[in-house]
């Protein structure tokens, strides 16, 4: 009897022995698998930021340069001007001094 105690309790050990060591080989196997695929990930994903990269400085290269700003618009010539004050005085929104002194600003300028 206590042999056969003796075979279950080795038995068991063996069966648990094996059972972790099953457990362990197939962690590790998983452990690699998912390495290898992580790395593959980031490989692409290098891949595609390099990519990307490559294609925006090519776009800038094609890229028209930029256009120069249109000119600054021309001066309103005196005549207009005079005539606009004298529409604002003849309205009524210039006095005859505000008038006289935005005449004479013009002319002086």
């Amino acid at each position: 009897m206590l042999r056969m105690r003796r075979r279950r309790i080795v038995g068991a050990a063996v069966g648990t022995a094996v059972v972790v060591g099953t457990a362990g080989a197939v962690r590790h196997h998983q452990q690699q698998k998912y390495a290898g695929q992580e790395a593959a990930g980031q490989q692409a994903q290098d891949q595609a930021y390099q990519q990307g990269v490559a294609d925006a400085q090519a776009q800038q290269q094609a890229a028209p340069a930029p256009a120069a700003p249109p000119p600054a618009p021309a001066a309103p010539d005196l005549t207009a001007q005079l005539q606009q004050l004298a529409q604002l005085h003849t309205a009524g929104v210039l006095s005859d001094e505000e008038f006289a002194a935005a005449k004479q600003k013009l002319l002086a300028g």
